[in-house]
């Protein structure tokens, strides 16, 4: 049987990247997307929005690429492998986080990009 292990995401950066280098010099860049999902409103019902965090994980040129381009705020399509992480939070409390471990990013635009970008995506 054939495994399958993909994520596509589309959303809004949160933050600006972060980037660091491993003990062997290799870069990792990290950053958080926004992905909301929006429903109801029609025929007067109540407007509905549920808006996911995933942190996204880059590596060599890819991490390099993301950290000189990525900025808070742009709208960004991000495929990769999923992946999930327990930890404790602040107050003790079992929590889990989405990770996205990149194999591409595209910019669709955002904040400073809308005007400049509007046929030309940029894919790296």
């Amino acid at each position: 049987m054939a495994n399958l292990n993909l994520l596509q995401i589309i959303g809004n950066v949160g933050r600006d990247p972060e980037m660091r280098y491993t003990q062997a010099g290799v870069p990792v860049c990290t950053f958080s997307v926004a992905v909301t999902d929006k429903w109801g409103g029609k025929d007067g019902s109540e407007k509905k929005e549920k808006t996911v965090w995933v942190r996204v994980t880059c590596w060599r040129n890819l991490a390099e690429t993301a950290n000189a381009y990525v900025r808070k705020g742009m709208s960004v399509y991000v495929q990769g492998k999923a992946e999930v992480s327990s930890y404790l939070d602040k107050s003790g409390e079992a929590a889990a986080t989405l990770e996205l471990n990149a194999d591409s990013v595209q910019f669709l635009g955002g904040k400073d990009h809308q005007q400049e970008r509007s046929q030309e995506d940029v894919a790296f």
